[in-house]
C-alpha cells in the first residue's frame, strides 16, 4: 500500500497546529464517536446524489449503517472541510466500516459486489487494516 504525502508535523508551527487542531474539533469528535459505536457509518451532506446511492446500495444489501449529515452545498461547508482534513479523503460521501475508512460511493460499491464488505463485517473485532477494493 502506499502512503499519500502530508506536511510533516515538524514543519507546522505550534500556533498553526492548534489552530488546525481546534477547527471544528466537536465536529470530528462527533464523527469518531458514531464511528466508535457503529459497524458502518456514512458520512455525508444533503443533496449530494453519491450520499443517496451508496445509503440506498447499503440499505438494499441489508447493511444497517449510522448517518451524520453536515449541511449541503450551500451551508456548513467549515465542517466538511474540517472531516475531509481529518480523514484525508476529499469527497463525500465517507464510509467506515469498523473504524477504517473504505471510501467514497464507488469504492462501497465495490467492496459490496466483490464481499469485502460483508467480510470485514462479519468479524467484529476486525484489525483496523484498509479493505481493498
Amino acid at each position: 500500500m502506499t502512503t499519500r504525502s502530508i506536511l510533516d508535523p515538524s514543519r507546522i508551527h505550534p500556533a498553526a497546529a492548534e489552530k488546525m487542531n481546534s477547527r471544528h474539533a466537536e465536529t470530528i469528535r462527533e464523527v469518531e464517536k458514531a464511528i466508535a459505536d457503529n459497524a458502518v457509518v456514512v458520512v455525508g451532506m444533503a443533496q449530494n446524489p453519491h450520499v443517496r446511492k451508496v445509503r440506498k446500495a447499503l440499505r438494499e444489501a441489508g447493511v444497517d449503517h449510522a448517518y451524520l449529515e453536515y449541511g449541503s452545498y450551500l451551508s456548513d461547508w467549515g465542517r466538511r472541510l474540517a472531516i475531509k482534513q481529518w480523514s484525508g479523503w476529499p469527497t463525500f460521501p465517507q464510509v467506515f466500516v469498523h473504524g477504517v475508512l473504505i471510501g467514497g460511493e464507488d469504492l462501497t460499491r465495490a467492496a459490496l459486489a466483490d464481499g469485502t464488505l460483508a467480510s470485514r463485517l462479519a468479524e467484529p473485532s476486525a484489525p483496523a487494516t484498509p479493505v481493498t477494493a
